[in-house]
């Protein structure tokens, strides 16, 4: 059983993908994570020797802190964090648990590099539509809840990706994040990132349907088709397009994951007196 000052494995899966997720911290040593390169998803690696240094840096009121197994290393950054602050909870089992609970894990290997502020760069086409917006989702909420997301004109993709160092996706090119065969850049983005759960499997095919113009697989893609089309001419500012998008992505994932079998009918069937 946790202790009040941990979260169960079980119960952070649930917030994981949400809003309301905490900053995940990994503070294992660089030995323990050699041994298992991957990440609890949205965790960032921070060294536990520098935490008064990085603690103010913190975006959010809450953290969970990841070890190896959910021990000193854990138990020490999260009470200097509270110190700060910061509702610290320790990841009960650490990284060991989680993984042998059979929960998803991001392979580092597959993580571009962060920049000096500790994110990752992102680059592609302006004027997102659906995937664009999706893959977004998928990085902020599993990846890197830090990533920037930088839209520009076509022509000027690969030119501003070798430039500012960061990594183009969803474009008609030879390049890692994009189109393969029938699938779209968000399936490849979850699978090629560990994440190959149910529920993000189940967006992944409503994503596919709306941005390859198969509404066929599967009925909710006319859906998102037409909010993503909707949405795109409500903003003409990108940015403010990926953050209402944000929300819209959100409510498909919840979906996806609790709410398949609800229906809603009105006016409800009466019962029989």
């Amino acid at each position: 059983m946790s202790s009040h000052l941990e979260i169960a494995p079980e119960k952070l899966a649930r917030l994981i993908g949400t809003p309301k997720c905490p900053a995940l911290i990994d503070v294992r040593v660089g030995e323990d994570f050699d041994e298992d390169p991957r990440l609890v998803p949205g965790s960032i690696r921070r060294d536990y020797r520098k935490v008064q240094e990085w603690a103010t840096e913190l975006g959010g009121t809450s953290a969970v802190v990841v070890c190896h197994r959910g021990k000193k290393l854990s138990y020490g950054v999260a009470a200097w964090l509270r110190n700060y602050g910061i509702a610290a909870d320790v990841l009960e089992g650490g990284v060991a648990a989680w993984t042998e609970g059979g929960y998803p894990t991001v392979p580092i290997s597959a993580i571009p590099e962060r920049d000096a502020s500790g994110r990752t760069v992102w680059v592609t086409r302006a004027r997102p539509k659906i995937d664009r917006i999706a893959c977004p989702w998928l990085i902020r909420r599993f990846v890197d809840p830090l990533a920037v997301f930088l839209y520009v004109a076509p022509s000027e993709v690969e030119a501003v990706a070798e430039r500012f160092a960061a990594t183009p996706f969803d474009m008609d090119a030879p390049i890692r994040w994009s189109h393969r065969g029938e699938l779209c850049t968000f399936d490849i983005m979850v699978e090629e990132f560990g994440l190959s759960i149910e529920p993000l499997l189940r967006l992944a095919t409503i994503v596919r349907g709306a941005d390859t113009s198969r509404l066929d697989l599967a009925p909710q893609a006319s859906g998102l088709l037409a909010a993503s089309l909707g949405l795109s001419r409500m903003y003409a500012d990108d940015l403010e397009q990926l953050e209402a998008g944000m929300a819209l992505y959100d409510a498909f994932y919840r979906w996806c994951r609790d709410a398949t079998d609800e229906t809603h009918n009105w006016p409800s069937p009466k019962k029989d007196s």
